[in-house]
This record gives C-alpha cells, sequence and structure tokens, in this order.
C-alpha cells in the first residue's frame, strides 16, 4: 500500500521444550546467527538474538508485511531443523509451544537491545521463571500458570 510505513519492536522469548538446558555454549552463537538469516530472509529487521541454555530472546522490527506468529514459526520451525541437522545434540531438539511478545518504542531499542546482550549476566541473579513472569506483569499480561512454560524445580 502506498504512502504506509511502521516500524513495530517486538521482543520475543521462547524456551527449549521442557526447558531443558540444551543450548550449549560452544555452538549457541552459531543458532542465534542461523536465527538472525531466517529473520532477514523473511524481510524484517533483526535489532539482537541472545539467550542462555534453556531461553531465547529476540528483538526485531516488525514490518506489516508479515504476522507475527507467522515470524515465530518460521524461526523456530527453521533453527530447530538446523540444530537438529547439524546433530548438536544426541537426542531430538524442540522449542516449547508458544512464546512472549512485548512491545518496546523507539526510543526503548538501546535499553532492550543491551537487555538482551547481557543475558549471561542477568541470569546469574534472576532464573527465566522470574525473568518471564516479571515481562508479563510489568506489561499487565493476564495469564493462567497451567498454560505457561513447563517450569523445572
Amino acid at each position: 500500500m502506498a504512502n504506509t510505513y511502521s516500524r513495530i519492536y517486538i521482543h520475543l522469548i521462547f524456551s527449549v521444550k521442557g526447558r531443558g538446558n540444551l543450548l550449549e555454549k560452544p555452538w549457541r552463537q552459531e543458532v542465534f546467527k542461523y536465527m538472525t538469516g531466517i529473520i532477514a530472509a523473511k524481510d524484517q529487521k533483526s535489532i539482537i538474538v541472545n539467550g542462555v541454555a534453556d531461553h531465547v530472546h529476540v528483538f526485531v522490527g516488525l514490518s506489516l508485511s508479515m504476522k507475527l506468529s507467522d515470524l515465530v514459526r518460521e524461526i523456530k520451525n527453521n533453527s530447530s531443523n538446523f540444530i537438529n541437522k547439524r546433530n548438536f545434540l544426541v537426542g531430538k531438539f524442540e522449542w516449547q509451544e508458544g512464546y512472549g511478545a512485548f512491545s518496546h518504542s523507539h526510543s526503548q531499542v538501546e535499553r532492550v537491545y543491551n537487555y538482551i546482550l547481557k543475558q549471561e549476566v542477568h541470569h546469574k541473579r534472576k532464573n527465566f521463571q522470574e525473568e518471564y513472569l516479571s515481562f508479563l506483569e510489568s506489561f499487565q499480561i493476564e495469564y493462567k500458570e497451567k498454560y505457561l512454560f513447563d517450569w523445572l524445580d
């Protein structure tokens, strides 16, 4: 559509199935680079992809050419196939169903980027469950605990 311009900043969070610590350091960055390529191939703007052993944060500038759910499906399906074809793990790798999606304004891009960049440091103080629940609460998202990720105790 002529004269229609937008950039919607979305911070995605999703975890490894069963919240397993399967994203191992030796190949984790390779997977994140691959995810960045998936985002670019879909003509979306990848700002940063980073995470720790049990979950990932993806920050994108989403254009109106693609539905968010389609982009997430592409990222999760293609990256799990990549991990499995490369035989990074003995068993089958899968992402857990669902994801969190949180919108940010342009003025928050640098702050969100730095937050995602420092995931290793951040998770020395707060586990994934605490982090995810704090996002849901700060964005005032109503949720039912039974539909959240499978938490490991």
